[in-house]
């Protein structure tokens, strides 16, 4: 049995900060989901899976609306799903048997990094350095809000542009924190060794990193990209800390594949 099982929609940059942590802390994780789309077709539950015809013929064991980004159709959630993630987000996260549910991508990730602490010390070495990390998560999740919101209005055509202005003033805000907490020359966002904010922080970034494949229809809108090719002379300490990490023998295997995929279908 794993340590933690999770249910996602796949790829998902935000459940890297689960699956790093993991690799550095020695914590098994179980990840089950599929893309987006596909969700819809999926019974939500400790044990997700496909639905099947004969789940459809006795009648779902719980149906609510879709929410933002699974919009267009009911989404099937079992009572016990529901009981253990009341919000009915994604991803989705339970304790190895199943019994506690845990939610939001950096609650998760806190989650490895308490099981895995005998292994490594991802949550800081004292109350001190614990509560620091604990500032660059909750700064993240401002970012975090605004990002998705952009990320999701970029499928329109036709968004407001007010969007746009709000997701730029956030990631302003969000790289400009990261590149003073780097001078003069850190290696890391608290402390002498990696921890959880370093691992957020470049989770945060690749997901963002989708608004490449709309960058032509932004500028065909008279829009400047927000990740436009300056962004590492605009934050020259965040950018290279973005680029050592991404390159960690725990990040790599997520990130890689991600940003390579994202390369050859930027438009």
């Amino acid at each position: 049995m794993a340590d933690m099982r999770i249910f996602s929609y796949l790829p998902n940059p935000r459940l890297w900060k689960a699956t790093i942590a993991a690799r550095m802390c020695g914590v098994e994780i179980e990840i089950r989901g599929a893309k987006p789309a596909e969700l819809k077709d999926w019974l939500w539950d400790f044990e997700a899976r496909p639905l099947s015809d004969a789940d459809l013929a006795g009648g779902a064991p719980a149906a609510t609306e879709g929410r933002v980004g699974f919009k267009g159709g009911l989404l099937v959630k079992t009572p016990a799903f529901l009981d253990a993630h009341p919000f009915g987000t994604v991803p989705a996260a339970f304790s190895g048997d199943g019994t506690v549910g845990i939610f939001e991508s950096n609650s998760i990730m806190r989650t490895v990094a308490r099981l895995g602490a005998a292994q490594c010390q991802l949550y800081g070495g004292d109350a001190y350095e614990a509560s620091r990390i604990d500032s660059f998560l909750d700064a993240s999740l401002v970012f975090a809000r605004d990002s998705q919101i952009y990320l999701l209005a970029l499928r329109e055509p036709d968004f407001p542009a007010h969007v746009h202005a709000r997701a730029a003033e956030a990631f302003a805000i969000y790289l400009a924190g990261i590149d003073q907490a780097l001078k003069p020359a850190r290696a890391f966002l608290v402390g002498d060794t990696l921890s959880l904010a370093d691992i957020c922080f470049v989770a945060e970034i690749c997901l963002f990193s989708n608004e490449r494949l709309r960058h032509t229809s932004l500028i065909e809108r008279g829009l400047a990209p927000v990740l436009s090719k300056d962004w590492p002379s605009q934050f020259p300490r965040a950018a290279a800390h973005f680029d050592r990490l991404a390159l960690h023998p725990a990040f790599a295997p997520d990130v890689g594949p991600y940003l390579s995929k994202l390369t050859g279908r930027e438009k």
